[in-house]
C-alpha cells in the first residue's frame, strides 16, 4: 500500500497531493499524511519543489474544509442526521458535535491536526451549527498550517528513510489521537458534572 502511494506521488506529483488533501477533508478515507510525507521526501530528492508541495497541500486542505463547512451550512442538521444514518458514523458525528458545542473555533483548530479523524465531521457540524464563517476560517487556517507543515517537513527532513518514518508516524499519530480524545472526553465529562453540581 505504502509503495503504491509513493509511486502515485512520484508519477502525478502535486495533483495527488492536492486531490488527497482536499478529499480527505470531506471524510473520504485517503491516507493523506502518508502522501504528504512522500511528497516531502520527493522534494528533498529534488523531484518536487518543497514550497510548492507545502502550498498545494495547505490550499487544498483549506478548500476541502471550507467545502465541508458550506455543505453543512447549506444542509443543516437534517443533512447531518441523514449522513449519520447512511454512514453509521453516529459516534464520530456525536463527538464532532460535542467538540463544536463545547469548544467552538478551538475545536475546529484541534480537529485539523490533533483530532484529525474528527476533522471532516467537525467541518460539517460547524456549518450546520452556524458557526461564524470568519471564526471557522481563522481557526481552520491556523490548524491546517500546523498539520501540513508538520508532515511535509518531516518527509523532507527524513526523506532517505521514508518507509520507516511512515510506519512510525502512523503508529504514533494513532496513539496521540487516542490519548487526546480520551483527555478531551474526560474534560467534557468533568465540565458537565461541575455544571450539574452548580445547578443543584
Amino acid at each position: 500500500m505504502t509503495e503504491t502511494l509513493f509511486a502515485l506521488v512520484s508519477t502525478y506529483g502535486l495533483w495527488v497531493v492536492a486531490g488527497s488533501a482536499f478529499l480527505s477533508c470531506l471524510a473520504i478515507p485517503i491516507p493523506t499524511a502518508v502522501i504528504m510525507l512522500a511528497a516531502g521526501g520527493f522534494a528533498a530528492a529534488g523531484d518536487l519543489v518543497f514550497w510548492q508541495v507545502l502550498g498545494t497541500a495547505w490550499l487544498a486542505a483549506v478548500l476541502g474544509d471550507q467545502t465541508g463547512f458550506h455543505i453543512g451550512r447549506w444542509g443543516g442538521p437534517p443533512l447531518i442526521d441523514a449522513i449519520a444514518r447512511r454512514t453509521g458514523r453516529h459516534k464520530l458525528i456525536g463527538r464532532a458535535r460535542e467538540t463544536v458545542q463545547h469548544w467552538g473555533g478551538i475545536g475546529v483548530f484541534l480537529s485539523t491536526w490533533l483530532f484529525a479523524p474528527l476533522g471532516p465531521w467537525v467541518n460539517l457540524i460547524a456549518g450546520a451549527a452556524r458557526l461564524e464563517r470568519w471564526r471557522f476560517t481563522v481557526w481552520d487556517v491556523a490548524g491546517e498550517t500546523i498539520w501540513v507543515t508538520a508532515y511535509v517537513t518531516l518527509g523532507f527532513a527524513f526523506g532517505s528513510r521514508l518507509e520507516e518514518l511512515t510506519d512510525i508516524v502512523t503508529d504514533w499519530s494513532g496513539m496521540i489521537v487516542s490519548a487526546a480524545m480520551t483527555v478531551t472526553l474526560a474534560t467534557l465529562l468533568a465540565l458537565k458534572l461541575r455544571k450539574t453540581r452548580k445547578m443543584r
